[in-house]
């Protein structure tokens, strides 16, 4: 997370807006970090980068939802097990 964070500081305000997807892959891939954890996160990005290329349509291209969650978060905002109920 350091480096995207580093990365989006300082080398990708010099390139400006030319990314062809909306969010851009460094957001894209901390957005899949934080939501599908570090090993998918990383997977999810890398594969981003490959499918930007010039001739690809770009666009609207936001993280998939995990299949089957073991989580889900509570009314509070809390985010618990599936199995754990209040109390």
């Amino acid at each position: 997370m350091l480096i995207l964070r580093a990365y989006r500081a300082v080398i990708s305000p010099l390139y400006g807006d030319v990314c062809r997807y909306y969010p851009s892959c460094s957001s894209y891939t901390m957005q899949a970090i934080q939501r599908r954890g570090l090993l998918v996160g990383i997977g999810l990005g890398g594969y981003r980068i490959i499918r930007c290329h010039p001739w690809a349509a770009g666009g609207i291209d936001d993280v998939p939802a995990p299949r089957v969650s073991h989580f889900r978060i509570t009314r509070f905002g809390f985010v618990v097990a599936n199995g754990q109920r209040k109390g």
